[in-house]
């Protein structure tokens, strides 16, 4: 009975671990009532990357939209440009509100090869005098010119009020509410240990807010966890045998 229980403890180890290596990396970061995060994750052979403005506070003014993400691969591999989706509604003030999984690439552009915040990839909504029309997402120019511009599209807070905000800035511009799902095709097995140096980055200019998220921490997945559960039981069984 023994010998079993050891063999199951060991088995369950090696796959809890190899489920955690495969788990989302996240890195968060805020300064004053701004607050973001974003988290890469391996589906299939694409990377996904969730970018989500996470501030209760309201978005009154242009800087209070988290517009761009920077972060650095190792070995500055290009990824292809799959899919954009909204984690949340997209609307423009208290009106024309569209529901979440609305389809936003034509609004969001990804481009690797740069320099910038010591990374050398980012994913954008404003132009930023870096990104231009032949980055975006696949999907529909659906507001605007033909090249990521401006906030449109940009990310309100969690907490934001679509009814309040500056008539001259956010309640003229198409907002996506929370959060947005960026999927990128890796052309080799991709390591989530390669990534570092993020910064969000608010507004429509480099000078304007930005800030660093922390250094990652992998989020466990629930089969993880349960996996974990399972062998410390079977850990502890053994040692009330003994």
């Amino acid at each position: 009975m023994r010998s079993i229980l050891l063999k199951s403890v060991s088995a369950l180890s090696v796959v809890v671990t190899m489920h955690t290596a495969a788990a989302p990396v996240l890195f968060s970061g805020s300064s004053g009532g701004l607050a973001a995060t974003v988290s890469f994750d391996i589906v299939g052979s694409q990377l996904q990357v969730v970018l989500a403005n996470t501030s209760t506070g309201d978005v009154l003014v242009p800087t209070d939209v988290l517009t761009a993400v920077f972060f650095n691969i190792a070995g500055n591999p290009l990824l292809t440009r799959n899919s954009a989706i909204s984690g949340g509604p997209t609307y423009l003030g208290p009106a024309h509100v569209s529901g979440a999984g609305t389809v936003v690439g034509g609004e969001w552009a990804y481009l690797n090869g740069l320099n910038q915040y010591s990374a050398n990839s980012g994913i954008s909504s404003s132009g930023l005098g870096i990104f231009g029309p032949g980055n975006r997402f696949p999907g529909a120019n659906l507001a605007g010119p033909g090249s990521p511009d401006g906030l449109q599209y940009g990310l309100a807070s969690a907490g934001d009020n679509q009814a309040t905000g500056n008539p001259g800035g956010v309640l003229n511009n198409e907002l996506t509410k929370s959060s947005v799902n960026f999927l990128l095709t890796t052309a080799t097995p991709f390591d989530l240990s390669a990534i570092s140096n993020v910064t969000f980055q608010y507004g429509t200019a480099l000078s304007e807010g930005h800030f660093s998220g922390t250094p990652p921490r992998s989020v466990p997945e629930p089969d993880s966890l349960g996996l974990a559960g399972l062998a410390l039981l079977a850990a502890a069984v053994i040692r009330r045998r003994r």
